[in-house]
């Protein structure tokens, strides 16, 4: 392995960090409507558990409420079930065939708890991508011992390493901040 590599595969692991804590943070409640927050929730279809998005339509009936359509009839009670039972707090009410699931406003107390989850994902991702950093820099002593690369270039290779750390750990640190700013509005 060349120190290009080592380079370009600590950089893809390090933005997929990125991409999870994004994809983690979208299922943090706002007080606002979206369909993401749905999605790890899960349905018994028939004796299998499956996302809720393989047997219903999602879609927005405005800024604070989530409109749920099973496809099959006779699904619409397991859905409804399903979302009342899972860690969101929300409470999903029928209307015939469609259930309508209102987005309720969050709490001062409830907005710091979620703050406080938000910076703890920050953290871990923080950490992941620091753990990519340590890898990276024993690949690179193992090409010093095996004589592939000399010492400086080992040494402007984990220069490179550290730099791009720290742009992925700054770029951590604005995701949290978008996210802690949308929390925090009313």
């Amino acid at each position: 392995m060349s120190v290009a590599n080592i380079r370009k595969t600590t950089e893809e692991k390090m933005v997929k960090s990125i991409e999870s804590l994004k994809t983690d943070l979208q299922k943090v409640r706002t007080g606002r409507a979206h369909t993401g927050i749905l999605d790890h929730v899960q349905v018994d279809y028939y004796g299998s558990m499956v996302p809720i998005s393989q047997v219903a339509n999602l879609s927005l009936a405005d800024a604070r409420t989530i409109v749920v359509q099973p496809w099959e009839k006779n699904m619409a009670n397991a859905v409804e079930k399903a979302i009342r039972e899972s860690d969101l707090g929300l409470n999903p009410a029928s209307m015939g065939e469609t259930i309508r699931v209102p987005m309720p406003a969050l709490t001062e107390e409830r907005r710091r708890e979620l703050t406080k989850f938000i910076k703890g994902e920050g953290e871990q991702t923080k950490v992941a991508i620091r753990n990519l950093r340590r890898d990276a820099n024993e690949a690179l002593k193992r090409l010093v011992n095996d004589k592939e690369i000399s010492e400086d270039d080992e040494r402007r290779a984990q220069a490179d390493i550290q730099k791009l750390t720290d742009k992925f750990v700054s770029e951590v640190d604005q995701v949290l901040q978008s996210k802690e700013a949308e929390i925090m509005t009313v």
